[in-house]
């Protein structure tokens, strides 16, 4: 790599070109605990042949291959399944494809699963107050909303969610995570503790989609509380092991060990291809099929029309923490570049693992969209 491994530190592991190994290596810079898997040899990689010769269309509306797509795309891994089995694979040169990479708000997607787990077994409910769970969150934005408003995004809050903040409430949110260096003048409490903070917003709950990653990091304590385990060992007891992931994957957690579950988790591609296959054929018994099938309902579309990503799929729709994206799929979508896509009607899982240099880029979203599309249509 064109850097020393000392030159990677807590704060610039999230930039270029440096994210292009810690991507790979989080938990060197944000502790981690482990979600164990039954772990068994991977399988050599396939050839990326059979996609060679697809042309897909740029952010810039250029045709161009598919490969030098991804890598214009700063796309670290491609791993495409079709009917259960992984066809086509394409790493960057700089990816090890057998170490869990970074999926951020994919996490959120896998986090739901655990849910939908979890209360097939009577030991959740997402119709009751968040506040049976965890009564700490009394006098907070969260004290009068509902499980289901918390996984769908429907929490009225004054928190800003801004990527690039170095200095506000985005930025100590994320210093109580463990993700940023903390300050001497501001000191930032423990991550449960900052949830407790945040005040309610102007609008009532269930009003509009507002996309705000500490409603999922405070999803991830309602599961400890209700599975009375931590994070890490009910992800790894009621999804990992049941869904037969090959390699153990990771989660951050803070100064006292809460997951970071909006965003924390890292797990390999091949992995993150059958938990999409497991939304596709029904939840695979792990998940009860009547939680994924509401999957595609798509929730409170109302919601959705008057939230804050309605350009991301202007028909589409948010349940769970799983895009729909009103053209017969289902998406999961982290920063930087992290995709599961789930197209039932080409019985195609796709997931993509980048390190891409902002954390968001709208034309290369729909790009990336566009290229999905085209790579399950080409099967």
């Amino acid at each position: 790599m064109p850097f020393q491994r000392s030159d990677v530190t807590l704060a610039n592991w999230r930039t270029s070109p440096y994210s292009q190994w810690s991507f790979q290596n989080v938990n060197e810079i944000v502790p981690s605990a482990v979600i164990a898997a039954d772990r068994q040899r991977e399988e050599a990689s396939l050839a990326f042949s059979a996609l060679s010769g697809l042309e897909v269309a740029g952010a810039n509306g250029d045709t161009l291959p598919l490969e030098a797509f991804l890598r214009a795309s700063e796309t670290d891994e491609l791993v495409v399944m079709r009917q259960g089995r992984i066809v086509a694979e394409w790493c960057a040169t700089h990816r090890k494809p057998a170490q869990p990479h970074i999926i951020f708000s994919v996490s959120k997607s896998l986090m739901a699963l655990l849910a939908g787990a979890l209360a097939g077994k009577g030991l959740l409910s997402h119709d009751r107050p968040i506040l049976d769970y965890v009564p700490e969150v009394s006098g907070s934005a969260y004290a009068d909303a509902t499980v289901q408003q918390l996984f769908d995004m429907e929490i009225s809050t004054n928190f800003i969610e801004d990527y690039l903040d170095s200095s506000g409430g985005f930025d100590r949110y994320r210093r109580a995570t463990g993700w940023n260096p903390d300050r001497v003048d501001d000191p930032a409490p423990d991550l449960k503790s900052f949830i407790c903070t945040i005040g309610k917003g102007d609008g009532e709950h269930g009003e509009k989609h507002a996309y705000r990653s500490p409603d999922t990091d405070l999803a991830g304590i309602v599961l400890e509380r209700a599975g009375s385990d931590r994070f890490a060992a009910l992800m790894s007891q009621h999804l990992w092991k049941p869904l037969g992931a090959k390699s153990d994957a990771m989660v951050t957690v803070d100064r006292i060990g809460t997951a970071r579950a909006a965003g924390g988790i890292s797990a390999t591609a091949r992995d993150l291809a059958l938990v999409g296959e497991l939304v596709r054929t029904g939840g695979g018994g792990i998940v009860p099929d009547t939680f994924i099938a509401d999957l595609w309902t798509g929730g409170n579309r109302s919601a959705w029309k008057n939230g804050d990503q309605t350009a991301l799929f202007p028909d589409g729709s948010y349940r769970n923490y799983w895009y729909e994206t009103g053209g017969g799929e289902l998406a999961a979508i982290g920063i930087h570049g992290q995709w599961i896509w789930v197209d039932p009607r080409h019985e195609t899982v796709i997931v993509t693992l980048s390190s891409q240099t902002l954390p968001v880029d709208a034309s290369l979203d729909q790009a990336i969209i566009r290229m999905l599309r085209a790579v399950a249509l080409a099967g």
